[in-house]
């Protein structure tokens, strides 16, 4: 019975996290709050049947495991093609930039905790904090950049995707190292010295990228060559990749041990960015999956929280300093150090900086932290401050991001964040389009014989009114007709790029026609999103407010 009611529960927090998310356009907050809220109220309410739920090693193998998908289905979407321009100042942010927050932050950890009176604390302590919060939140920049529809200028905002997709695995190496440090300080477990320091750094990326090499093109391979005798056979195959992916270097022993989340989400890019059949329907499916994953996430975390823990002046008080310190000192002083040399402008700087949400990572690594050192180890509460400090961050941060933006002059003309081209990826070797027959076209009156029209082109069905006609040559064409055409898929999209470009209202387009436009040289507008429909566009359609352009773009 145990079982039945713990599913009852599952199954009324997803139904409510989805209904409650359509209410965040209206309170312009982050929705991943409302999903740590309702966790806080359902703990509140259980209390009096399970007590406080505070069963760190549960959490962290629950939320480990959603975790993994979270960052496989960041990498499944980054596309490196679009990417390609930021991707060194990205790398750069992901890597050095989160280890220099961390260290920075335990400096200012460390300082703040001798200023409290709530009496100071070592220096692998600090350090552990500042590796916990360091990463920055893709699920949290994502849902922000997305919903608000921002699309920044300097392709920071394929800049900010690319960072927060990739630096969880730094911040958890980080974390490993300094939780190995105080276990080792605390006779937990065998002493450690610099240079199995530096092994156990060797071994997390060595591994973390071998592995997530390796599955990546496995994964291809086998996508490309083999034929699933069974629905959906792909998709269950490419849930089995990120698992193996993440498991194999977690796995080995000791100090030997790889970064599992470098693993995959350097699985997810080669996946993501290869040529793989039914790759719409995983995409999909990985998209509903971390939607599910991030919901229970964050619903986890609000339950680990103690409503009354969180208010205490030894969490609340080092909790807003640090918030502070991260944010105001920490996150652009590090920002600021890699991105003046590639001669950044100062409001990019200043966005990105805002921009670096804490998130779900840093949560569940103070949970890993916590399942392995234990509850009382650290003379601090790790996951009551962490827990403040995200939620302080998603509401001032997340919350404050498009006012930011819109004050530093970043947002870019088009008011919406591009979808890359593997968002619009078909199947098969043939695509079907349909085309409306108005008064004016010129296949109006006429046979479908006497149509001029490409020879790989077959009409194969007519729509008129309630009838579904299967044609002819000698069908006639009737105004107000839909045809459904069948032609072969376009087959070399190595080439070309696909992006999104919305149309606000003081668009330099807004008003033109698509033949007076100034586009960029090689970009042509291959389709229009306007209300629920769809345009295909010629010389003489006018650009609205609020329309879409989908663009094809030359490599």
């Amino acid at each position: 019975m145990e079982y039945t009611y713990l599913l009852l529960l599952l199954g009324v927090v997803i139904a409510l996290c989805v209904l409650i998310n359509r209410m965040t356009d209206r309170l312009k907050i982050p929705s991943l709050l409302l999903f740590i809220g309702l966790g806080i109220v359902f703990g509140v309410i259980l209390r009096p049947q399970i007590g406080n739920f505070t069963d760190y090693a549960l959490g962290n193998v629950v939320c480990s495991v959603c975790l993994v998908f979270v960052i496989f289905y960041g990498g499944l979407g980054t596309n490196f093609k679009e990417a390609r321009p930021v991707a060194p100042r990205a790398v750069l942010l992901s890597s050095l930039g989160t280890a220099l927050t961390a260290g920075i932050t335990g400096a200012g950890v460390y300082g703040i905790f001798r200023l409290l009176p709530f009496g100071g604390i070592g220096w692998a302590e600090s350090m552990l904090i500042g590796s916990v919060l360091c990463s920055t939140d893709a699920a949290s920049v994502f849902n922000i950049l997305r919903s608000r529809r921002l699309n920044l200028k300097y392709k920071t905002s394929s800049l900010l995707e690319m960072e927060s997709g990739s630096n969880d695995p730094v911040s958890y190496m980080l974390t490993a190292v300094f939780v190995a440090v105080i276990a080792a300080q605390r006779g937990i477990s065998g002493s450690i010295g610099g240079w199995q320091v530096f092994g156990m750094l060797c071994a997390q990326i060595g591994f973390g990228v071998l592995s997530g090499v390796a599955f990546g093109f496995f994964g291809i391979w086998v996508l490309k060559r083999f034929s699933f005798n069974m629905g959906q056979g792909a998709t269950i195959f490419m849930i089995a990749v990120p698992m193996v992916a993440y498991a194999l270097p977690s796995v080995l022993p000791g100090y030997w041990a790889g970064n599992g989340y470098l693993s995959v989400y350097l699985c997810g890019i080669l996946l993501g960015n290869a040529r793989i059949p039914k790759k719409r329907d995983c995409v999909r499916f990985f998209d509903a999956l971390t939607g599910v994953a991030q919901m229970v996430i964050f619903f986890l975390l609000g339950l680990l929280a103690t409503p009354e823990w969180l208010i205490r002046p030894q969490v609340l008080l080092p909790a807003l300093f640090i918030f502070v310190f991260l944010t105001l000192a920490a996150r652009p002083v590090a920002v600021s150090s890699l991105l003046l040399p590639f001669r950044a402008k100062a409001n990019q700087i200043f966005v990105v900086s805002w921009a670096g949400l804490r998130g779900v990572a840093s949560v569940v690594f103070a949970v890993y932290a916590l399942g392995v050192l234990g509850e009382q180890t650290l003379p601090y509460d790790l996951y009551s401050i962490v827990f403040c400090v995200v939620l302080l961050s998603m509401l001032v941060q997340g919350t404050l991001l498009p006012l930011v933006s819109g004050k530093s002059h970043m947002l870019a003309s088009g008011g919406d964040v591009l979808r890359t081209v593997n968002d619009y990826q078909e199947e098969g070797s043939v695509s079907f389009v349909k085309i409306v027959v108005g008064e004016n076209h010129p296949w109006a009156g006429k046979k479908l014989k006497s149509c001029v029209m490409p020879r790989e082109f077959l009409v194969v069905l007519i729509v008129r009114g309630e009838e579904v006609v299967v044609p002819n040559g000698e069908t006639q064409v009737n105004a107000g007709d839909l045809l459904v055409t069948a032609a072969p898929e376009f087959e070399n999209r190595e080439e070309f790029g696909m992006y999104e470009e919305f149309v606000g209202d003081g668009h330099a387009y807004v008003g033109k026609k698509i033949k007076d436009l100034s586009l960029p040289q090689g970009v042509l507008i291959a389709m229009i999103k306007r209300g629920g429909g769809t345009v295909i566009p010629y010389g003489a359609t006018v650009v609205q407010s609020a329309d879409t352009l989908v663009c094809i773009r030359l490599a």
